[in-house]
């Protein structure tokens, strides 16, 4: 079998993760740190792609990596139309709608296009791989109770994809014929039903659905909220400050750091064991919401990402929803790993590289 080597690339808000794969085999990986005072020169974010392109190159070019032996490069998907998952070619559409933000501005948006960059002056294709826009929701999923706005599926989509694709294979069957309930818990919590490939119903872990998590508020008593955004007493952007960014633990504590409350549980604090368990129960409410979805038909309920870590967490949850499933616990999300092996799929020729927009389209119901 032909080997592959992928560049794969996912940029943030402060640092530009950089792996470098022989197949499946990692044979580099860095985080690139950016400094506020560099960033800050850029107006916006897409202008700060020709720079990131430039200090991956030299991070590679000094690690004696050479690009020319490279098979194609994958980048972090963005915020581009809702698409199905799957791993697509980048094309004139999608970079356009990573220029512009199609669905808002944000640091993944520059994976496509450094991708495509370093890609086209080596004729080799360029990927994104399952990017957090991906939309499979049923069409009764959408409806939220309010005619005016309709729920909307973002989510950590390539992790969740990664894992299940990775129990499919624990189990020797395929991801296409399983009902899986994946939570994924890290500075945002999402937990997706996934039926028989498809993630049918998902809460969005950005914008205010589901569980709590240490920097989001989730789900909020909405009287409270109104009363809240009209008191007079906060502008917009504090507001929403206080749902993504300093809601969750970091509102109950003052900290988004799991080790630090663990440590002061550990210490005696009753208020951090009370919140922390909280944020477990939650997503076990969560889990059991999902289970509704699949109709009580679940071959497994996953848990991941970085509080996947916690023994404290894993065993709140498993405690309230073992009675549903098997329990399977993989922690951590390893981005890059999922990015290469999406690439690697298409090299391999097990699938085909989707077309961006391609013809799945989410129909508005507002």
């Amino acid at each position: 079998m032909t080997m592959h080597r992928i560049l794969v690339i996912n940029p943030g808000s402060t640092s530009t993760k950089v792996g470098v794969f022989d197949d499946e085999k990692p044979i580099f990986e860095q985080t690139i740190r950016h400094d506020d005072e560099e960033l800050n020169k850029y107006k916006t974010i897409i202008d700060q792609y020709e720079f990131r392109k430039n200090v991956i190159l030299e991070v590679l070019h000094k690690e004696g990596i050479n690009i020319s032996k490279l098979s194609a490069v994958c980048g972090r998907g963005g915020l581009l139309r809702p698409i199905e998952g799957g791993t697509y070619a980048v094309n004139e559409i999608m970079l356009e709608d990573l220029k512009i933000g199609y669905s808002g501005q944000h640091a993944s948006n520059l994976g496509g296009i450094i991708a495509n960059e370093i890609a086209q002056g080596l004729n080799i294709p360029a990927f994104i791989v399952d990017p957090v826009v991906v939309d499979e929701l049923h069409p009764v999923a959408r409806i939220s109770g309010q005619s005016l706005m309709e729920r909307r599926s973002v989510f950590h989509a390539l992790n969740q994809k990664a894992v299940a694709r990775k129990v499919s294979k624990q189990l020797e069957q395929s991801y296409n014929d399983l009902n899986l309930i994946i939570a994924h818990m890290g500075g945002g919590v999402s937990v997706g039903a996934h039926k028989k490939g498809r993630v049918i119903d998902v809460n969005n872990g950005l914008d205010g659905e589901g569980p709590f998590s240490p920097e989001r508020a989730g789900t909020v008593p909405i009287g409270d909220l109104i009363k809240l955004c009209y008191s007079g007493d906060y502008y917009v952007n504090e507001v929403q400050k206080m749902m993504v960014g300093q809601g969750g633990l970091v509102s109950y504590l003052g900290t988004a750091d799991a080790i630090k409350v663990e440590n002061m549980i550990e210490d005696g604090d009753e208020k951090a064991a009370l919140v922390y368990e909280a944020m477990a129960y939650q997503v076990a409410k969560e889990i059991g919401s999902a289970a509704a979805v699949l109709e009580g038909n679940i071959d497994a309920i996953i848990l991941t990402g970085g509080i996947a870590y916690s023994d404290f967490i894993v065993n709140e949850i498993t405690k309230r929803v073992k009675f549903m499933a098997r329990v399977i616990v993989l922690p951590g999300e390893n981005e890059l790993q999922a990015l290469c092996e999406g690439a690697l799929r298409v090299l391999r020729e097990e699938e085909e590289a989707k077309i961006y927009p391609g013809e799945f389209a989410v129909k508005s119901l507002v």
